[in-house]
């Protein structure tokens, strides 16, 4: 209802404007827009100007927006003062909005508009008018370029730039404080009235909040607005037109304002003792227990770091914060003895770790409390008296030798009794044993340095009456060095003298090893073996640092003569008890050349020098061919014999044996022989043998004079065997 009123009032007094300026001012149309015909000269061609009489008649134009009456509204009038007013002339309108928003009589010039116009739109038009001899088609007047402004109304509300605005602001901000700044926009015209003048005032959040009639900024009305008491506020703006005047038209929005934390609350424990408990075996970094202080802050001002400050158990245990509950998680530090102390008292401090100095006023950000941890007695394992054992033993130590001991006993206030044993996976040899009751290592076979110098067991002490409370201990057994083994040669010395080698030149350097290890180090000595102590052709020298030269004792070799030499030489070491060894050193003699670099030491070079002529050797050679060709041709005749058939002559059959190499198959052997052959010579088959094996020897026996006459089977069998064994 307010809204139509102002409307209809705003309406009536633009229409007063409206009859008052549209009447024509003959003096001001003729004073602006008419002109003279005035002649010149041109600077270009001399021509003459022509400046025309202008007769139009009109003001600016002016139109209300938002016109709602029953007829056109009307605009105004064109006129010249060439029309007669007989009718002769024609107006004609163009631009913007002619002919569909602007409608002009064309006989008397009157423009109305066809349509209501809103200036928000478009705030004004531009048109041109022309008139024209309707008989001749001619323009009386030129083309003349007119304006259309449109007056604006109040009918549009103020409209902010959002529709929700959202803020935030630190608790306990002083009275004043700025929040955020809303604007809102009037789209009627600022320079026409009142309509787009908008005052600003706050319709929801007071008394928390106030806002600035003319900027539209929010500030702070209460001072030390706390978070933990209320976090959100929606804060309701108006802005309303009209300078905020009875009448005016007026539009809102809603303002969402947050309290964000400071750190102005210190953390407190709930309770002032807690009450934990711990098995005396539990492994340090083992958690007991957690405890919370709580802080009505939240993020970073929340957080709270815990610590043990004091307590006969500082050293014993620790205090952790878990950064995500905000928690402290106490923990057990070094390992805990029931038998020791059994009860341990702590106390412990929770601090903000951001304090905040404006608040600092308000007292210490940290509280504190007591933590009570009570031991646990359980059956604990034995104990060894250290946490490992170094034995040493000399290498030829008997059997049976005690050669250490370890000691452990039980922690638990009943002591119980300890057993002993070795770790059979670490002594897979079983070279070691230990005395159950009391722990004394001895050794069960013999040791050897140089092939296992560290032994490395471990020792197993057991509870009698709880076999599975029991402790292990690494034992590290050095076993020491004793001079045991004879020095060496280090290595296979492939020595050569040359055959023209001079007294006292050195062919060999030769150094000893030893597989002892001696605590002073190694020392070595080299000499002849008594039988070569004065030898005629190589002698030894000493170097005094383990090594030894072997040197010649006489000018030239001969290979002729002799091409090896076999030189003893014995080896002592210096530890006791003094072990030596003989090493045989193998000299060739070899060929070599004048800056005595060997050129051949093999059996064919020793040829040349015994005086063999070329002639000699080919004769040599030659020998060997013949005795080849004989063998060739022994072994051709040979195989030509075996060609020949078994059996020459039909008619001696004992002349020919053939041996099988096998035993008789008895009466059921019906292949072997044939006993009617035997008795009858001449009825045998001929060249018939043997048809169930192959014969491996032929021995062919030839005599002159026939034994079959008169003779029987059974002496012809003796014969023949006797012959056979005699061949045999």
């Amino acid at each position: 209802m307010m809204r139509t009123y102002s409307f209809l009032t705003v309406l009536l007094w633009s229409c007063m404007f409206h009859a008052i300026h549209m009447r024509p001012s003959q003096k001001r149309t003729t004073k602006h827009l008419r002109s003279e015909r005035v002649t010149g000269l041109s600077e270009n061609d001399g021509e003459t100007l022509h400046r025309t009489k202008r007769g139009w008649m009109w003001n600016q134009f002016f139109l209300l927006e938002e016109y709602t009456g029953p007829d056109t509204q009307y605009v105004g009038k064109l006129h010249t003062d060439q029309d007669k007013g007989d009718g002769n002339l024609k107006y004609i309108l163009t631009g913007d909005g002619a002919g569909s928003l602007f409608i002009i009589d064309e006989n008397t010039g009157d423009i109305h508009a066809a349509k209501k116009l809103d200036r928000e739109e478009k705030s004004l038009y531009v048109l041109r008018a022309k008139a024209i001899d309707r008989k001749t088609g001619r323009q009386v007047e030129p083309e003349s370029e007119f304006i259309i402004k449109i007056h604006d109304i109040n009918d549009n509300e103020p409209k902010f730039t959002k529709d929700m605005y959202t803020a935030s602001i630190p608790e306990m901000s002083g009275v004043g404080t700025s929040v955020i700044q809303v604007t809102a926009t009037d789209a009627d015209d600022a320079n026409y009235g009142n309509s787009a003048k908008v005052v600003y005032s706050i319709l929801q959040g007071q008394p928390y909040f106030s806002v600035d009639p003319e900027t539209g900024l929010i500030k702070t009305a209460l001072p030390d607005m706390s978070r933990e008491n209320r976090e959100q506020y929606q804060v309701v703006i108006q802005a309303k037109d009209m300078g905020g005047q009875m009448g005016g038209l007026s539009g809102t929005t809603t303002v969402n304002i947050t309290l964000t934390d400071v750190n102005d609350n210190p953390p407190r424990f709930p309770q002032s003792t807690y009450q934990f408990s711990s098995p005396e075996s539990a492994p340090p970094g083992t958690p007991l227990g957690r405890i919370k202080a709580n802080d009505p802050d939240v993020g970073e001002n929340a957080e709270i770091e815990y610590s043990i400050s004091n307590g006969d158990g500082s050293d014993m245990f620790d205090i952790v914060t878990d950064k995500d509950t905000q928690e402290g998680i106490i923990t057990v530090k070094k390992h805990l003895d029931f038998e020791n102390k059994m009860l341990y008292t702590l106390r412990v401090e929770a601090t903000n770790t951001h304090p905040d100095p404006r608040f600092l006023q308000l007292g210490p950000f940290k509280d504190t409390a007591f933590v009570k941890i009570s031991v646990e007695d359980i059956d604990e394992p034995p104990v060894f008296s250290r946490p490992w054992y170094l034995i040493e033993v000399d290498e030829d130590a008997k059997e049976g030798s005690i050669i250490g001991q370890v000691v452990a006993q039980d922690p638990d206030i009943t002591k119980n009794a300890i057993k002993y044993s070795v770790d059979r996976h670490t002594d897979l040899d079983r070279i070691f044993n230990i005395y159950s009751g009391n722990g004394s290592l001895f050794i069960s076979k013999p040791l050897d340095r140089e092939e296992t110098p560290w032994h490395n067991i471990t020792v197993i002490a057991s509870e009698i009456n709880n076999p599975k409370q029991s402790s292990q201990i690494p034992v590290f057994i050095r076993i020491l060095d004793i001079n045991d083994h004879a020095p060496e040669f280090a290595k296979y010395y492939e020595t050569f003298v040359c055959e023209n080698a001079k007294a006292g030149q050195l062919i060999q350097t030769v150094s000893a090893v030893d597989k002892d290890e001696p605590p002073r180090g190694h020392r070595f000595f080299f000499e002849l073996v008594p039988e070569f102590a004065v030898h005629p052709n190589f002698s030894v020298v000493d170097n005094k640092d383990n090594t030894a030269g072997i040197m010649t004792r006489r000018n030239g070799y001969s290979r002729s003569k002799m091409s090896t030499y076999l030189l003893p030489v014995i080896i002592f070491d210096n530890d006791y008890p003094i072990q030596s060894s003989t090493g045989t050193l193998t000299i060739r003699v070899c060929a070599c050349d004048s800056r005595g670099n060997m050129q051949s030491c093999n059996a064919e070079a020793l040829l040349l020098p015994a005086g063999l002529s070329t002639g000699a050797l080919v004769a040599i050679l030659l020998c060997i061919v013949i005795l080849l060709v004989l063998v060739v041709l022994f072994t051709a005749l040979k195989r030509q014999r075996k060609k020949e058939p078994l059996i020459i002559s039909k008619d001696d059959v004992r002349d020919n044996i053939v041996t099988y190499n096998d035993e008789g198959g008895g009466e059921e052997d019906t292949q072997a022989f044939d006993i009617g052959t035997l008795r009858n010579p001449e009825a045998r088959e001929e060249s018939k043998m043997r048809r169930d094996v192959i014969p491996e020897t032929i021995f062919q026996i030839r005599r002159t004079a026939p034994l079959w006459e008169n003779i029987d089977v059974q002496d012809f069998i003796h014969r023949s065997g006797l012959l056979s064994l005699t061949w045999e």
